[in-house]
């Protein structure tokens, strides 16, 4: 007599280490939490502090409200929270004015782009941005220097097109989460047509898009399926779908959550590869993995192919706030958060 395991078809998962949430959005979610904690609901947060609609709607049970402008924040007293994608300098310019409470919450790595984009502008260099239209990030990144000191490349098309005023004085940096590939044929192109561009002092894009992009190459070949957990408005998650397709999956596809898998596709023996946005907290990943094994036998292999252990601390003025281990759970993306407001 066969057991339950054995009745169900085998399926083999390859489960990419790194995967998931990354140090600068784990800080960004920790600071409305301790935020909410400290100064109590509301804690006003322009833009969604990442993109992923589960924690989005998770500080939104706790007593975040998001704002798309800071003209839909009352005079109420309440913080405002800055979202992790970074901001134009004009935000704060305009917060101060108000004279509201803002904690930035902008991802260190981004914060360092940044300083790149205001170095070159101080070197007397054009800016040369490579990045995707109407992003958090890219908006806030031109919006670091003055109309006109930055200018938008998007593709090979985009660097054919070009002519600046002086090719001798250009400097490039990128967005933060574009795919590794994509980055370097538009720097190629760059390069040659113009020789004298200067790179920033150190690499753009950030550590942990490269390391997920990696572990998912490093999955892809032969997989008949490979799962991306992301939202659909998250760069990063994008990103690792295309470079999934690229080193060998037959088919990539982007999921917010379990019922976005298509079970009834998925045929006995097949190889699903999985891996995760740097906005998509852990428990998703655990949702689809039960789900498949209530249909499947399923074998895991872990496929690592970096470590990280980087911290981003939150600014001093929380950091004597306490959390609760359910707190932390949800910080961490291990588990949903209870619908309690505890301040």
């Amino acid at each position: 007599m066969l057991t339950a395991i054995e009745d169900k078809p085998p399926l083999t998962i390859r489960l990419c280490e790194p995967r998931g949430f990354c140090a600068g959005v784990d800080r960004a979610i920790q600071i409305v939490v301790l935020a909410l904690k400290r100064f109590g609901a509301p804690v006003y947060v322009r833009h969604e502090i990442v993109h992923n609609k589960y924690v989005v709607d998770g500080l939104r049970q706790m007593g975040a409200v998001f704002v798309k402008e800071l003209d839909a924040i009352p005079d109420d007293g309440q913080p405002v929270v800055f979202s992790a994608h970074g901001v134009p300098k004009s935000v704060p310019v305009e917060a101060e004015r108000r004279e509201l409470l803002y904690l930035d919450a902008t991802c260190p790595l981004v914060s360092k782009v940044h300083k790149q984009a205001m170095r070159h502008m101080r070197l007397g260099r054009q800016v040369l941005l490579i990045g995707h239209r109407g992003h958090p990030e890219v908006v806030g990144t031109m919006g670091q220097l003055p109309k006109g000191a930055v200018t938008l490349i998007e593709t090979e098309e985009d660097v054919a097109a070009y002519q600046p005023a002086d090719p001798s004085a250009l400097g490039f940096v990128t967005q933060t989460t574009l795919s590794v590939e994509d980055t370097a044929g538009i720097i190629e192109a760059l390069q040659r047509k113009f020789p004298e561009m200067q790179a920033p002092s150190s690499e753009s894009i950030c550590y942990a898009t490269t390391n997920r992009q990696d572990a998912v190459k490093a999955s892809a070949a032969g997989a008949d399926l490979f799962l991306i957990v992301g939202a659909p408005n998250s760069s990063n998650s994008r990103r690792l779908v295309e470079v999934a397709e690229r080193a060998g999956a037959a088919r990539a596809l982007l999921v917010q959550g379990k019922q976005d898998v298509p079970l009834s596709e998925i045929a006995p023996g097949a190889v699903i590869g999985m891996s995760a946005g740097a906005s998509a907290p852990e428990v998703l990943t655990d949702e689809i993995i039960a789900a498949l094994r209530e249909r499947f036998d399923v074998r895991i292999e872990l496929v690592q192919t970096a470590v990280e252990n980087e911290n981003f601390p939150v600014m001093r003025s929380l950091r004597d706030v306490p959390l609760t281990s359910a707190d932390m759970a949800f910080v961490n993306g291990d588990r949903p958060l209870p619908n309690v407001r505890q301040v």
